[in-house]
């Protein structure tokens, strides 16, 4: 029970820290509407299932003990938040006020939106490997573990739901629109020098 407690607060605070993740669900549910959003936060929900898997069969341990790989992940980071930013931080289409359009883009892009900003953050890998290695035993069943995973996914698609419902809903995302350009600009540049930043993070 300790275990399952420890799992739970820890996943929890977490999730709800601002990064990546809660920029990328706030602009798409801004510009987008509902069910972008909300694809977002599913795809950030199984990005997080990347980071359980490579964890739990060992994967994620071979890359974090060899530089080069360590170092390719936190580049293909860097490249993927940085590019989205840059394209937040230029973009040009304004999305009227009150206006009804809820889907832009494709399904499918909402969706791997979400995924690759999670399943490329090498500090959302780092979390989870922190997780399985402090906190859960090295005894559990595999299905155990899985299922600590899906927990984690769950939590993540839970809070990121909510951010994206609270964003896209009608009078939220008209004050917000009113201000787009701000706002793209701002979450446009956060989200560079957040990508910047993994440059900087080390598991050491």
């Amino acid at each position: 029970m300790n275990e399952i407690l420890a799992v739970a607060t820890i996943t929890i605070l977490a999730v709800i820290s601002p990064g990546p993740d809660f920029a990328m669900v706030t602009r798409q549910s801004y510009t987008y509407g509902i069910k972008t959003g909300l694809l977002c936060a599913l795809g950030i929900a199984i990005g997080v299932q990347v980071h359980v898997f490579y964890t739990i069969f060992g994967i994620t341990l071979i890359i974090m003990s060899s530089s080069t790989l360590f170092l390719a992940v936190k580049l293909m980071g860097v490249f993927y938040l940085v590019y989205i930013g840059v394209n937040s931080f230029t973009n040009k289409t304004k999305i009227a006020i009150n206006s009804t359009t809820t889907q832009l883009i494709s399904n499918f892009s909402a969706f791997k939106t979400g995924f690759l900003t999670n399943a490329l953050n090498p500090k959302t890998m780092f979390f989870v490997v922190s997780v399985y290695s402090q906190v859960i035993q090295a005894g559990n069943p595999t299905w155990l573990n899985l299922g600590y995973g899906v927990f984690i996914s769950f939590v993540h698609l839970i809070w990121f739901s909510l951010i994206a419902l609270f964003f896209a809903s009608p009078s939220i995302r008209n004050k917000v629109l009113s201000y787009q350009a701000v706002m793209d600009k701002t979450i446009g540049a956060l989200l560079v020098l957040l990508g910047i930043s993994l440059l900087f993070f080390n598991i050491n």
